[in-house]
């Protein structure tokens, strides 16, 4: 293991929109201590394993206080979110959160949202009739995932837009810190007052669903009583209530624009997706690996000292797994620059794995595998209108932030 100085590489924008060389060079070495103090692991068997191991934390408070890279990025008024937490804890609240989710107990809640999300999409693409340019983002992959997590949630249409800022700020805190003391502190001040704002906002949603609940997430969490176990006290609901917000639309709003990007570079994929609409399942899939919107997992850290591709790593220090390199891992994907929507066994890092796995990936995967197939159906001869287009400066959340279109026109 040498140390280098491929992380301030992989988080300049300036290579934002291609950081797949740098991911190919860092899997020379599986595990290596980047000069600024984090290990990074980045091949497929490596990340795998580390998921999976009870050793690693995603508790930052367990971090060694010479391994931190910046202050806490949460409220700290409130207690961290689950996904920030290890068992037992985590597995409590997520058990909760899936109660109003998923199965055993809501086992139907995101397919009955398959008419709804289908009505959206339709509403929205409606709107680009007469123009022959949009840009997808703010026209179309923001707006949907925002108003189909509002909806599952309960957030009122008409609030849809205040927490945008909010929304957009708090994401920010998982970028690790840049510019001066001086900028790095009004960054931090700046997400901590969207943390408050926003806990604000869902404390007065949550009093009114207790009083008058619906059939929504946060009436089922605000009336959950705990019957076998402990029910989420109102700072953890806040806590977890902001994560399900962020996580419920930033991810998708990437997946759904970085699969249309991919399609308009692959023109021949996107003919035989517009004559076979079912081929959007695997396509899907494909684009998880081929392009996930999370890249980077930051600031695990070790319960104890963990020896993996013969490197020791010490209790208390800063890991990031970086599963989009893992993603492109020769040692486990054949071919893995190409774009292969039917890739047989396809078993990617797009959601994570292990007990982190994204709660969240079956709404995912409907919401893009919806979108996608409806876009390509209804838009003709799209096309892009610069290549590569503007990207986020989000390394960990990595998309573009506009991505202009023009086409001649919309099919029914």
């Amino acid at each position: 293991m040498t140390s280098v100085a491929l992380l301030g590489q992989i988080l300049d924008f300036a290579n934002r929109a291609d950081p797949y060389p740098l991911y190919a060079e860092l899997r020379r070495t599986p595990v290596v201590r980047d000069e600024s103090g984090p290990y990074l692991v980045s091949t497929y068997w490596e990340i795998r394993s580390l998921l999976h191991d009870p050793r690693v934390s995603s508790d930052i408070r367990n971090l060694a206080p010479e391994a931190k890279t910046g202050p806490r990025t949460d409220d700290p008024d409130l207690p961290p979110s689950f996904i920030r937490l290890d068992p037992p804890d985590h597995d409590r609240l997520r058990r909760l959160i899936m109660r109003t989710y998923g199965p055993p107990h809501s086992p139907r809640r995101v397919y009955g949202l398959h008419g709804e999300i289908s009505g959206i999409v339709s509403g929205l693409i409606d709107r680009f009739r007469g123009r022959e340019r949009i840009d997808l983002v703010d026209d179309f992959s923001y707006p949907f995932p925002v108003t189909v997590i509002c909806r599952l949630l309960g957030v009122p249409q008409e609030d849809e837009q205040r927490f945008h800022g909010w929304a957009d700020t708090v994401a920010t805190a998982i970028e690790p810190p840049v510019g001066t003391p001086e900028e790095q502190e009004a960054h931090w001040q700046a997400i901590r007052e969207a943390h408050h704002q926003l806990a604000d906002y869902l404390s007065g949603l949550i009093e009114q669903r207790r009083r008058a609940p619906r059939e929504d997430m946060i009436s089922a969490l605000a009336t959950d009583c705990g019957a076998d176990e402990s029910p989420m006290s109102l700072p953890e609901m806040l806590s977890n209530l902001t994560l399900l917000l962020i996580a419920g639309h930033e991810t998708t709003v990437n997946l759904i624009t970085n699969g249309m990007l991919t399609l308009l570079r692959h023109p021949d994929t996107l003919k035989q997706l517009r004559a076979d609409p079912d081929m959007v399942i695997p396509l899907v899939e494909e684009l998880l690996r081929f392009e996930p919107p999370v890249q980077l997992l930051p600031e695990r850290t070790t319960l104890d000292d963990i020896e993996i591709a013969g490197t020791t790593i010490p209790q208390g220090a800063s890991l990031w797994l970086v599963p989009a390199s893992g993603n492109r891992d020769p040692q486990r994907f054949p071919e893995p620059d190409r774009f292969l929507p039917d890739r047989p066994d396809n078993q990617h890092f797009g959601f994570g794995t292990g007990i982190h796995n994204c709660i969240g990936s079956p709404l995912a995967r409907l919401e893009a595998q919806t979108a996608l197939a409806e876009l390509v159906r209804r838009l003709d001869n799209p096309r892009l209108v610069e290549d590569p287009p503007p990207y986020r400066h989000n390394a960990v959340l990595r998309g573009p932030r506009h991505l202009p279109i023009a086409f001649d026109g919309l099919s029914r």
